[in-house]
């Protein structure tokens, strides 16, 4: 089933701890997706958004807090909600960011025993959303190893919690993800070299791919075409650059490797539905942990 749904490229470097996106908006409008990160998501003012976790649905109430696992397929819609200015904050982080021989240790079982039910999908009950709060609010306040102790406490107080409950009856068989290591080739491939021109050519001769072969193998495991793939990555780039620091518009656009200002001012308008300007001005919060 997953074969026919988006493997989203989240924005998120192999130098990197975690990913936080802290915003206020009024729609959900990203397909239902998978990705092979881990994603908590927490929701405030967001009372009728369809959740879809696996083959669970539901409407979630004014304020949700969910672990997704590696490669569960997820989405929120706005379904039913009417009210505006709903806050989410999402955390991203690399599956293998805790490895085994830490995870090992007696003091985090707790945490280990958690990520194995987020092959579910995990819901937390509200008073530990509420409890959590704010914490998971000042996180995109936070830098360095503060920012990373404290979204390791998030993970040991949820793994802790009371009234976790488990959505998906599904669960992905992450031995039968075909051509993962290929697909890892291909994403390693773009992240390192996305910023230069990348042809058609030079990739499918990095994958031993023929040209035909690349285009249809890339189709089949994103639902995008390479140009689509790259244009996506480097917009996934552009939109940490513009909220972490203070480089021009300009600056952004040749930086993620776009070879106009009016290429990707173009490119921007379509995937995020407003000018880089405008989304500078109304997302806040994006903070990146090396």
């Amino acid at each position: 089933m997953t074969k026919n749904l988006h493997r989203e490229i989240a924005p998120l470097s192999n130098e990197d701890s975690f990913l936080v996106f802290d915003r206020v908006k009024d729609d959900f409008d990203f397909p239902v997706h998978y990705h092979p990160e881990f994603e908590i998501n927490f929701i405030v003012n967001g009372k009728g958004i369809k959740r879809v976790v696996g083959d669970n649905i539901d409407e979630i109430e004014d304020i949700e807090l969910v672990l997704i696992g590696p490669n569960l397929y997820h989405g929120w819609e706005l379904n039913n909600c009417k009210n505006d200015k709903i806050h989410e904050i999402t955390i991203q982080f690399h599956k293998d960011l805790f490895p085994d021989s830490l995870l090992s240790r007696r003091i985090m079982n707790p945490i280990k025993e958690m990520f194995n039910r987020s092959n579910h999908g995990i819901l937390f009950s509200e008073t530990t959303a509420r409890k959590l709060m704010p914490q998971l609010i000042k996180l995109s306040k936070l830098d360095g190893m503060d920012y990373f102790l404290e979204i390791t406490s998030i993970l040991h107080d949820l793994a802790n919690s009371r009234n976790q409950r488990l959505l998906s009856t599904y669960t992905v068989d992450h031995d039968k993800f075909e051509d993962y290591d290929k697909m890892k080739l291909i994403y390693d491939y773009v992240q390192k070299n996305f910023s230069e021109k990348i042809t058609l050519e030079d990739i499918s001769k990095e994958a031993c791919m023929s040209n035909a072969s690349f285009n249809r193998f890339v189709k089949k495991r994103t639902g995008k075409t390479l140009v689509n793939y790259l244009r996506d990555i480097r917009i996934g780039y552009a939109t940490r650059w513009l909220l972490e620091n203070e480089m021009s518009v300009s600056e952004v656009a040749y930086k993620s490797g776009f070879n106009s200002l009016a290429n990707f001012n173009r490119a921007f308008k379509y995937i995020k539905k407003c000018t880089p300007s405008e989304y500078r001005e109304d997302f806040f919060g994006m903070k990146r942990v090396l």
